[in-house]
């Protein structure tokens, strides 16, 4: 099983990234996907997940109306569109999958997914 972050980048202030988290060895439709994301020094936390088996969609606070999680079953990719970006929101970002389809208002930060990908940077300049 093998999950791929592409996407990262530097923007400035109020720019666009899309992330993307590709999937092989692994289908897409069973499992929740998170995207986390860890900032230097700081704890990782989850910032939106999507139940690929329902569609439901959770966010974080400080993301909610900026990024939005979505899926292409088809090509077993979840995408994480992030607009008015903000330096707040720099860090490296991860997607993870879940087979217990553990994708609540917690984020996934209580529950330990089961396979993760090697991150992709994002650097949001001021």
């Amino acid at each position: 099983v093998q999950l791929v972050e592409s996407g990262g980048g530097l923007v400035q202030t109020g720019g666009s990234l899309r992330l993307s988290c590709a999937g092989s060895g692994i289908t897409f439709a069973i499992y929740a996907i998170g995207w986390f994301r860890q900032a230097p020094g700081k704890k990782r936390e989850g910032v939106s997940c999507i139940d690929l088996e329902t569609g439901i969609t959770y966010y974080r606070d400080s993301v909610k109306g900026r990024f939005t999680i979505s899926s292409t079953n088809a090509e077993n990719t979840v995408v994480l569109q992030m607009n008015s970006l903000v330096p707040d929101d720099t860090a490296v970002y991860y997607c993870a999958a879940d087979l217990l389809r553990r994708c609540d208002s917690a984020l996934g930060d209580r529950y330990e997914y089961d396979y993760w990908g090697q991150g992709t940077q994002v650097t949001v300049s001021s």
